[in-house]
Order: structure tokens, then sequence, then C-alpha cells
């Protein structure tokens, strides 16, 4: 079996998740890490090389895949960076990119090498909802979604703001994820952003209908909460993020259920599939380019 090189750029609280996954990998080696401001992480019991800038990690190293996990604002520059001073695959962790301007430089940089941690599109209950409404066209179009991501970062302040950008940077690009695995997205057509929170509206198409998802996004929460509620004419099928369960009705009828094994972290659960598809002959679409940025799009040009 061939071994993927990985090489790590940021050791921060999302690289956690990563590392976790990767070491669970036989396929994988991690060959390197990047941070400035922090020392090497452990991996598998031992240390990797470990760098003060990507420019000297490629110089001293030959990757296969590099993960940048750095704050938002760092992306564009670090995926450049990696695209053009290597041969390898890139992964950024999202958003790609805050502004839409930087996807033409991301595109020449070598597009079909780039993918975008799309996460939330791997979570199970959002596969498994994706999978119901494939199996049952007799429900018709999805008419209306409602989404609430609620993450308790309020107590944080700046250092959110350092961290996540906004609640709509951060969160607003997942809920856009979720939406695309359900639904073919149009645009966002409103945007009221106050930093940290936001409500926002898009537009999206379903089997030939145009329907409306609304979108409340906010850090003023005590706890950790994410859930979505999917319309289907008289079909509404539920979704708690948090914790990756599901359930579909029709008036006091239960159709379907989706329940988690309760052994596995969320953020795992994730990120074990979308590594799979992504160390793939074929990554799924969601993690390429062509997604990334029509997403990026939606989301950095929101309501204009």
């Amino acid at each position: 079996m061939a071994t993927t090189r990985v090489g790590l750029v940021g050791v921060g609280t999302i690289a956690r998740t990563h590392l976790e996954v990767l070491a669970e990998r036989s396929d994988v080696d991690l060959v390197f890490t990047v941070d400035p401001n922090t020392g090497p992480p452990s991996f598998r019991g031992a240390t990797p090389a470990h760098h003060a800038d990507l420019a000297g990690a490629l110089a001293a190293h030959e990757p296969d895949l590099v993960v940048v996990a750095t704050p938002a604002d760092s992306h564009v520059d670090l995926a450049v960076a990696a695209l053009t001073g290597s041969g390898a695959r890139v992964l950024v962790e999202k958003p790609l990119a805050l502004d839409a301007a930087s996807l033409d430089r991301l595109g020449r940089a070598g597009s079909d090498r780039l993918f975008a941690a799309h996460h939330f599109a791997f979570s199970p209950e959002v596969e498994w909802a994706a999978a119901l409404l494939a199996a049952n066209p007799g429900w018709g179009p999805v008419t209306a979604i409602t989404s609430a991501f609620c993450d308790p970062y309020a107590p944080k302040g700046e250092r959110a703001f350092a961290s996540y950008v906004s609640a709509w940077a951060d969160s607003g690009i997942n809920q856009l994820t979720v939406l695309a695995r359900l639904v073919e997205v149009a645009a966002v057509t409103s945007l009221r952003d106050e930093g940290d929170a936001c409500w926002a509206t898009a537009s999206f198409r379903s089997r030939g209908a145009v329907g409306t998802a609304r979108l409340r996004t906010t850090w003023r929460t005590g706890a950790s909460s994410k859930s979505s509620v999917v319309a289907c004419g008289d079909v509404e099928v539920w979704l708690d993020h948090t914790a990756m369960t599901g359930f579909a009705f029709r008036g006091a009828e239960l159709l379907a259920e989706h329940g988690s094994d309760g052994r596995t972290p969320r953020k795992v659960a994730h990120y074990r599939p979308l590594y799979a598809s992504l160390l793939s002959d074929r990554p799924d679409p969601v993690l390429g380019f062509a997604a990334a940025a029509a997403l990026t799009r939606a989301h950095a040009t929101a309501g204009r």
C-alpha cells in the first residue's frame, strides 16, 4: 500500500482532529508540521520534523498532501505557497477564502490539486438525510430549510474574532455546506451580520423547484448547538448536528430515524469519511475547487 506523506500547517485546535484521524490511517505518514508559535505535536508516539515556516518545510520535504489548518485570513497565502512550492495536493480548512477575489489567485496556483475541508457534508446525519431524500422522490422537492448554528464563543471576546473572524465566517460556510449536500445552492440573498451573530437567507433549487433557506449563526449562547430542519411538502426532516441524529415525519407518523453510535466524537465522525474520500482515487466533488469556489462566492458575497 502506497503511503501518503502529509505536511500539517498549523497545530492549533482544529489540527488535533486532523492528527487524530490521520494517526488512525496506516496509509499515512506525517512528515512535517509547521507553526511559528508552538512546538511540534506528538504523532503516534513520535515527534515529526517541525518548521517555523512553510517555505522551509517544503525545501526540506516532498509531501504528497499539505493540510492547512490555520486561521481563516491566512488560508489563501498558505494554499498558494503550498501549490506553487510543491507538487502536493492541498487541503485547506474552511472557509477556503474570505473574499471571492482570491479565487482567481487560487485557481491559477493549481485548482486541480486544491481541496477544501467541507467537513459538514460528511457528518453522518447529513449523509443520512441526503440518502433519505434521494430514496423518496415522492416527497417532492425540498421547499424550505431552517438552520441554526450556535457556538459559545462570546466569552472569548476579541480572541474569538481573531480565531474565527465572525459567526458568519466560521459557521455560515458550514451551513452552506450542509445545504450543498441536500440541494443546489444558488445564492445568499440577504445577510444581517453583527459579527458575533447573523441572520441570512439563501435561495436553492431542488428537483426543479426553488426554495429558501433561513440561516442563523450566533455566539450568544451558553452551549454549542447546531440543527437544521428540511421541509419537503408535508414531510419534515429534523437534523441535530450536535448529537449527529435525525428523524423524518409526516403529521403524526414517524417515517425514518438516524442515531449516533455514541462512541465517536463529532468532528472525528466528520473527518474520517472526509479523509477516506480525499485519499481515494475519486475524491467527493464537494471537496474540490469548483464546489469550494461556488460556496465561497455565495458566502463572501452574501446579500449583494
